[in-house]
């Protein structure tokens, strides 16, 4: 199980065989985003997030505690 988006989105990317440059050029973000991303900056953009997710299939939503509790 993956503990953060960081890991998730490292882990999946090097599951792809991809560099970080590679990455954002296919994600069409920054490089700077996924570095970012990776590693486990607090000020990022949902929609650019959300933007390399999608290759992986995945989306961040916005969730209260008392729903994941659940």
């Amino acid at each position: 199980m993956y503990t953060n988006l960081s890991n998730f989105v490292k882990k999946k990317r090097k599951e792809a065989n991809l560099t970080q440059e590679e990455f954002a050029d296919r994600t069409g973000v920054a490089l700077t985003v996924v570095r970012k991303i990776e590693q486990g900056k607090d000020n990022l953009s949902l929609a650019k997030v959300n933007q390399v997710l999608l290759m992986f299939g995945s989306k961040l939503i916005p969730m209260n505690n008392k729903e994941v509790e659940e």
